[in-house]
């Protein structure tokens, strides 16, 4: 099911000194979503951002929905901070917890959507369990924990894949991507199917880039879906 597409820049890739003025420009310049990854030092050997930087942004002033990628475990008692401080959206890897249907109502039941992250070694067969469960998939196009690493290709064929079986569901699901996305390669992921782009990358322009940058994706993404 065809959706509106999104650009939502990680604040991985942000200026942390700056991150609600950056977030604030980055939104006024075209972006959508505003991508939070979550690291542990535990799931992935990096340590970034807790609920109270996503409160932070929310008390700064930032009302664009807030995408928040948990690379962390356990994941259900770190939920409902995230839904206090904000969440719109929340996203999990299903081998970070326990029952990943457990997590998933718990998800649903402060009011957030849910989204399911799998890393770039995992097959698409755990769909079959979450038809007309999740709002959105993400697929990672690098392996979790650090950013500026390179696009795997072969995600490509993954996102197809995952873009048929979605369809088939009764409820629209989001298809995200997140690592690596930029200028060369984000025609070719919109022709697999995605319609929701972390991209780090404009972050890493000045803020007075970033509205040619935003415009640049979106351009590219339009002409590859034929608009």
């Amino acid at each position: 099911m065809k959706q509106s597409i999104v650009i939502a820049p990680s604040i991985l890739s942000a200026n942390l000194a700056c991150l609600g003025e950056d977030s604030r420009a980055v939104l006024a310049a075209g972006a959508d979503w505003i991508h939070f990854d979550v690291m542990d030092n535990h799931y992935v050997p990096n340590l970034t951002f807790g609920p109270d930087v996503c409160r932070a942004l929310r008390d700064y002033g930032i009302t664009a929905p807030i995408d928040v990628h948990l690379m962390v475990t356990p994941v259900d008692g770190i939920v409902m901070p995230f839904a206090k401080a904000g969440a719109t959206y929340i996203s999990f890897h299903p081998d970070a917890t326990a029952s990943f249907d457990a997590t998933i109502d718990l998800i649903k039941s402060v009011n957030c959507k849910v989204g399911i992250v799998l890393n770039p070694d995992v097959s698409l067969d755990i769909l079959e369990f979450l038809e007309n469960k999740i709002d959105l998939l993400l697929l990672m196009s690098v392996n979790p924990g650090f950013g500026g690493q390179k696009f795997m290709p072969h995600v490509l064929e993954k996102a197809r894949a995952a873009r048929q079986i979605l369809d088939r569901w009764d409820v629209p699901v989001r298809l995200q991507i997140d690592g690596g996305v930029n200028l060369g390669n984000i025609g070719a992921i919109a022709m697999a199917g995605v319609d929701t782009f972390v991209a780090g990358v404009i972050f890493r322009h000045k803020a007075s880039e970033y509205a040619t940058v935003i415009s640049e994706l979106k351009n590219v993404i339009n002409n590859s879906n034929g608009n």
